[in-house]
């Protein structure tokens, strides 16, 4: 009898030592756990910013190369008036001279 007492005994003192160091490794579990999703939280953060960050610059390389393209459809419009003053200065002289010819 002595025995089983001193054994339940013993059961008891161990359920009783266990319990808060039970309770003890949870709680250090749960701030493990909650470190651990801070850390997610800031990768994820990271990434979302890294991302944002490579659109940005696809999308000013984008509208660079729109200005670009405005800017040499812009000097090719330029060249075709220059072109076309030209052209009326001449049909000016010459018709000038087709004056000048008819004159005399």
């Amino acid at each position: 009898m002595k025995k089983i007492m001193l054994s339940l005994f013993a059961v008891m003192c161990l359920v009783g030592f266990s319990s808060p160091s039970f309770a003890d490794e949870m709680g250090k579990m749960k701030e493990d756990m909650k470190g651990e999703k801070d850390k997610m939280k800031a990768d994820v953060m990271g990434e979302k910013e890294k991302v944002k960050g490579d659109v940005m610059g696809e999308k000013d390389k984008m509208k660079a190369g729109v200005k670009g393209k405005a800017d040499e459809v812009k000097g090719q419009g330029d060249a075709m008036k220059k072109k076309e003053e030209a052209m009326k200065d001449e049909m000016k002289g010459m018709s000038g001279e087709m004056k000048g010819m008819m004159g005399k």
